[in-house]
């Protein structure tokens, strides 16, 4: 427990402190395993500060600013402040990788389709077998392993997950809850980046961002839409279509005549080919 004078020298280094980053957010900590938070702090110690303390305290930091005032409101429960100078895609990412996996609870509702596969398992022949047969599990002991007869869905997706087979997920060793610290918002160069924003898929991203662009090219083609990406191909689809319509109307205009002079060689040689012989 800090006293008054501890207090006020952790708000003032943290408010000096934010000014030496250019990335700030907040991050939730609520139902945040202790390990996860230590694994994770440990992992992005080199460039990434986490400012930890009383809700009170962490609103008086942030609240020293006026570039950092507006995050007030996502510090609620349990919550750390995170600074670093990196930008918050890459920041983001970095937390994303910290992602650990979980046992599943009973009661809880399954993200989704929980399975199971058939073959031979890890567990030893005993008291857990009877624990996987009340979850449901075919199981058989075969040359003293214990074998899982077939693939069988556990639980369907949305479905509560009942106690034998969260005990049963256990002793297979299957976790099919993850968890993961990940800041709530970020501000950075005067933006605001939410966490919808900063979770997305770059490589996906930039896919959309080709078939948009695909289908935007093909229809400003369709409907004569000058710009700079449509100017070339409009021109030379105008020069195709001024050509042919020259060839058509045999008008007797530079370039339309070369080939017409051409055009009517090759009928010429195709007539001659047509006549026949001379006799000696």
């Amino acid at each position: 427990m800090l006293n008054k004078e501890e207090k006020m020298k952790f708000v003032e280094d943290a408010k000096k402190a934010l000014k030496s980053y250019s990335t700030i957010g907040v991050v939730p900590l609520s139902g945040i395993p202790d390990r996860l938070l230590q694994s994770s702090r440990n992992k992005m110690r080199s460039d990434v500060r986490f400012l930890t303390g009383k809700k009170s305290l962490l609103v008086r930091v942030l609240e020293g600013d006026p570039k950092t005032k507006n995050l007030v409101g996502e510090i609620s429960g349990t919550s750390a402040i995170v600074m670093t100078n990196a930008d918050p895609f890459t920041l983001f990412k970095k937390f994303k990788a910290t992602t650990i996996k979980l046992a599943a609870k009973p009661n809880q509702v399954a993200p989704e389709d929980i399975s199971i596969k058939g073959g031979e398992t890890g567990v030893q022949p005993g008291q857990a077998v009877t624990e996987l047969k009340q979850a449901g599990i075919d199981v058989q002991i075969q040359k003293g392993k214990v074998v899982i007869a077939k693939d069988k869905v556990l639980v369907n997706k949305g479905s509560r997950i009942s106690t034998s087979v969260a005990k049963a997920l256990k002793t297979l060793d299957i976790m099919p809850f993850s968890t993961m610290i990940a800041p709530s918002v970020l501000l950075s160069e005067g933006l605001v980046f939410k966490r919808e924003i900063l979770d997305i898929d770059p490589s996906k991203t930039i896919m959309d961002v080709a078939v948009g662009f695909n289908r935007a090219f093909a229809l400003s083609l369709a409907a004569n839409v000058i710009n700079a990406y449509t100017i070339r191909p409009l021109l030379a689809k105008g020069a195709r279509i001024a050509l042919h319509l020259g060839l058509e109307s045999k008008a007797p205009e530079p370039g339309i005549v070369e080939l017409l002079v051409q055009q009517a060689a090759a009928q010429a040689s195709a007539l001659n080919a047509m006549a026949p012989a001379e006799q000696a």
